[in-house]
This record gives structure tokens, sequence and C-alpha cells, in this order.
């Protein structure tokens, strides 16, 4: 496409870099650059698709979803003022889940800048918190070096770029020609030798070795296994390292955290040493303060700022396991690594597998059934967006990785109302693969708008909503802290009418017998689907490892639930969560 205008150029430039299309909502100061993509043909003619969001957020967040599961950029984009400051939560969690996301911010016009014009907000200050690169385009001349710049800041560093553009310079003629994107292959950061050695020494002497591994072991499987093998070592994972390392591992055992489940904390804390391996996991309460730690990252960083770290290699995950394995004995004692996947195998039949099957008949839904009934009947290609909260919980605990599946998640930023924009720009890039959004109510009613643009483009995304009409991680944060649940509770939707409504097939479902058949129909159908599963309000999630803090907590914020006239609430709570409530034997000696 000859370059016409700015808005033609900038245009192209994206072409060039391979993207295909753009999130967002037109408006006065963005329409150049709108009418530029309109130019293009389209995607199928070698150009660029508009794709139509209701809410600038979630154009973020599709991009960002876009972007996680094509590997390539993804693009949005807002209008001046109130248009482009929509589109930061979602350029928040973009960045920190590492999407390369490139965010075009029009802009009033240059003239008027600075003058408390009619929507005017600073979009290359207001951005730079949650991006790589941010900056202004002023003139003509120097558009087509800024945005190369954009773009590369986007695709090198794995995150967000936001370019600024006054609508009246993206219709100013283009000038100048502009530089090529740079591509290069995926480099390794190769480690320092000593500090492997010295990593291979300490697991040596060490009698019991745990490893914690995050979404940094992706490409390095192998070798994490080999290294576990090596050295009998369990292996815990993070919310983001579970698709990368969980599946088909015989050294797993499950999560730590608040959504944690099976062995995994008390493996990290009774080694000898722990290794963390490509993680940033935040939560400190959750490691160990007595072990010593050793960590590996590509993130210098990283290394240090969750506990304290007595070796630190710093390195790609692969290069260091590779660096590393030929210097570790072989060890011949295996109790550790036994007595781990012992414990594993105990709690996930006794806590994680308690409501999975004898519940079948049990009314109110409880949410942990219906997400296992979901696992067995989603495809095993499937890309599963969840919504931040209880959600997140019911994917870590009951969804099943293979090296095919994929899991989204707000899991660095933690926003609600993640998993239907997300859903959006994983079906866009990827059509003909099944995407199944996990959605909460309150987060689903967040951005309940983007229903429309499931149903304005036909796009086959498969929502289940958990339907509980509460909030129910803050529920169970306010129980622990020792406060009764209050703003918690929102009013019940049937959220398949308003579905219908759209256009959208739907199925609401109050009895557990019929979550299969409902799954099954909805999956089928060519075309979107929700499938509204009414669950239990008080299902909560407990954490594998409970402080006696955290149950004296519960039992104190209890107590005022029951002398506030809650004797019922309080009584439906137990019968929920009987089975996951610790005896004094398991309260943790740090509590």
């Amino acid at each position: 496409m000859a370059s016409r205008t700015v808005a033609d150029q900038l245009v192209s430039q994206l072409v060039d870099a391979g993207v295909r299309r753009i999130y967002g909502i037109v408006g006065d100061s963005l329409n150049p650059v709108v009418d530029a993509v309109r130019r293009t043909g389209g995607a199928e003619r070698g150009g660029i698709d508009w794709v139509h969001v209701r809410h600038e957020e979630a154009a973020a967040f599709a991009a960002a979803a876009d972007a996680q599961v094509t590997g390539e950029l993804a693009v949005c984009a807002g209008s001046c003022g109130p248009g482009n400051l929509h589109l930061i939560n979602g350029l928040f969690d973009a960045n920190r889940s590492g999407a390369p996301v490139l965010a075009i911010a029009s802009h009033i016009p240059s003239t008027q800048i600075g003058t408390g014009y009619f929507q005017e907000t600073h979009p290359d200050r207001l951005f730079v918190e949650c991006a790589q690169y941010t900056e202004m385009i002023s003139s003509a001349a120097q558009s087509p070096r800024v945005v190369q710049s954009a773009v590369q800041h986007a695709i090198a560093g794995r995150g967000v770029a936001v370019v600024t553009l006054p609508g009246d310079v993206a219709a100013e003629p283009a000038h100048g020609t502009p530089p090529p994107v740079v591509r290069t292959g995926t480099p390794a950061l190769v480690p320092d030798v000593t500090d492997v050695q010295a990593l291979a020494d300490a697991i040596d002497a060490a009698a019991a070795v745990a490893i914690f591994a995050g979404a940094g072991v992706r490409g390095a499987r192998d070798e994490l296994l080999e290294l576990a093998e090596l050295v009998g070592a369990p292996i815990g994972h993070s919310l983001r390292g579970k698709e990368w390392i969980q599946y088909d591992n015989p050294f797993d055992v499950g999560m730590t955290g608040l959504l944690g489940y099976g062995a995994a904390h008390d493996g990290m804390h009774g080694a000898d040493l722990l290794i963390l391996v490509g993680t940033d996991f935040p939560y400190d309460q959750f490691l160990p303060d007595d072990v010593r730690t050793a960590q590996i990252d590509v993130d210098a960083r990283t290394l240090g700022r969750r506990t304290g770290v007595d070796l630190a290699v710093h390195g790609d995950s692969r290069s260091v396991l590779r660096a590393l394995i030929p210097l570790v004995q072989r060890k011949a004692d295996r109790s550790f690594l036994d007595k781990s996947r012992d414990r594993h195998r105990m709690l996930m039949d006794k806590i994680v597998g308690a409501y999975t099957d004898p519940v079948e008949q049990r009314i109110p839904i409880h949410p942990e059934y219906a997400a296992s009934v979901l696992d067995d009947v989603a495809a095993d290609d499937a890309v599963f967006t969840a919504d931040t909260g209880m959600c997140n919980v019911w994917t870590a605990r009951y969804l099943t990785p293979n090296g095919r599946r994929r899991f989204l998640s707000s899991a660095l930023h933690g926003s609600m109302a993640n998993a239907l924009p997300h859903a959006i720009g994983a079906q866009v890039a990827q059509p003909g693969r099944q995407v199944v959004a996990m959605c909460g109510d309150g987060g689903l009613s967040m951005l309940l708008g983007e229903l429309i643009t499931v149903a304005a483009y036909r796009l086959p995304v498969k929502l289940v909503v958990f339907d509980n009409s509460t909030l129910g991680m803050v529920k169970l944060e306010m129980l622990v802290d020792g406060l009764p649940d209050f703003g918690v509770d929102v009013p019940s939707v049937d959220f398949a009418a308003v579905a219908a409504a759209l256009g959208i097939f739907s199925r609401r479902i109050e009895n557990p017998a019929d979550i299969e058949a409902g799954l099954r129909e909805a999956f089928a159908h060519d075309g979107p689907a929700l499938v509204d599963i009414v669950t239990d309000p008080n299902a909560l999630s407990l954490p594998p490892e409970i402080t006696g803090g955290q149950v004296r907590g519960f039992a104190l914020a209890m107590s005022k639930v029951v002398m506030n006239g809650g004797v019922g609430e309080a009584v439906r709570m137990a019968k929920s969560n009987l089975r996951n409530v610790p005896r004094p034997s398991q309260f943790s000696p740090r509590g």
C-alpha cells in the first residue's frame, strides 16, 4: 500500500511487522488511523482487520491474549482522552504477562496540547508504568522511526509499547522511508560456570532437594524432569508454570499459594535445598525462610526479590539446566521424593478429589465438580481463559494440561473481568481452535458488553459461567482475616437469558446431573455458546497449608456472622466446606 499520510505509513509498518488485526473503538482523533486500516482491505487481502470491541479495556486484554497464543505482535487502539485511558488496565496485564502488544493512543490536536482542551490527557506520561516504551509523535518526519522503535521494544522486551499520535499529525502527509522491522531468533543466555558449579555442589551436599517451577521453564521441560529424576526432587509449580511442567510429570506435587493444592508446600518447607526455576512467585509468605534456597532466572532483576537467595544463577532455564546436569551426582536415596509424592496423592484424594465424586446429586452445585466435568469435556487442545478469583482456583486444581492446552489468566496483575476479553483475542487469533472462558459472575458482569462483540462476530467462544452470586475469593479473604463477609454478594442474574437475547446459544444449569450434557451440547454448537452453572456461594478455596492464625480468623468471622443473626449462613458454609477444614494437627507451626 502506497503511504499517503502518517496514518497510512503507520499501518503499512504494522503490516510489515506481521500485524493482521487491531482491537479497539473508533473515535474522532483516531479516525485517520481507522480509515487507513479500512483501505488495506482487511487481513484476507494482506491488510489489517479492525476488531470492534465495546470497551477499550477489553481491546487491550484481547490483544494480550492474541499475542500470548500466537507469540506475535498484537495491537490495540483508543481515541483521545477517555478512549485510550480505558486501555490501561489491560495493558498492565499484557506487560506483566510478557505479551508483545503495541497500543496506539490517539491524542487531541497537537496545537491544543497543554491548554486544558476537551478530553485532554497526557498518554505519553500515563502509560509509563505499564509499558516498555512510550513516546509521542509530534511530526510526520519523526513518525517512522518512533513506530519502528515501538514495535522493536514490544517484540524484543516481550511487553507493551505505546505510541501517542495526535489526530492532526496522523492526517499529515507521510515523510521518509520507515526502517525495516529487525527479526532474530531467540538467543540463549548462558550462565557463568562458577555459579553453575556452586549450585551443583549445593545439590550434591543436600540430602533433600525440592524444585519450584514457574513460566520460565517453558522450553526447558525435558531438562527439568531430567534433573528431578537425577536428584529425586519433587516439583511444585506456580499457576503460570502449570501448563509447562505439570503434565506427564512423575515428580509433580502441585501448587502452593492461595490457589494451591497438593504437597508442594510441604516439599518446599521440608527440603534441605529449594531451587526456584524460572519463577517470580510473589507470595513470600508461602516460601520458606529457613531453607537454603537457590534461584535460576533469565531476568537478573528477579533474583532474590521474593525470598532470601543463597545461590543465584543468571541464565535461561534450559541453558542453566543443560550446564548443571553433567555436574550433579545421582542421589540413591529417594525417601524424600517418595514421601512428598505419597503426601500429594493423599491430599489430592482427600481434599481436591473430595468434591468431585460424591456430589453428582448435591444442590447447589459444587463448583469443583463442575470444573472436573469441564476438564473431561473440553478439547485436548483447548485454550482456557480464567477470571481472577475462584475461577483461577478451579483452573489450577481441576483442569489438566497436556502440552497442547493453553491456560491464560491475569496471574500477575490479578484483574477482574479478564476471561471474556482474553477469550475474544484468543478466538480471533485462532478461529479453528476451541476457546473456553471460565467466567465468574462478578467478572462477566464487569465487561458484560463484550457479549455483544462475541455475538456480532459470531465468535465460537464457549463461555462457562461459575454463577454463585458472590465475590468468592474476596469473601474468603475477609473470613480468614476475622471479618464477616460484607459487600460481596450480588443479585442473581440469569446469564443464559442475557446471552439468548443476543442470539447466543445458552443453557442454565442448576442440577449437577445436567452439567455434562449441557457442556457437550454447548461445545458441539457451531458458534458462540454460554453455559450458566449455578454454583454453591458458600464453597470456598482453602490453601494447602493453613496457619492457626487463619483458622482462628475464620472462626472469629463465623462467630460474628452468628452474633449478627446469620446462624443459617454459618451452618451452610460449614456444610459446604467441612472436608477442607484442617484438624489442629495440620496447623502450621509458623501460624
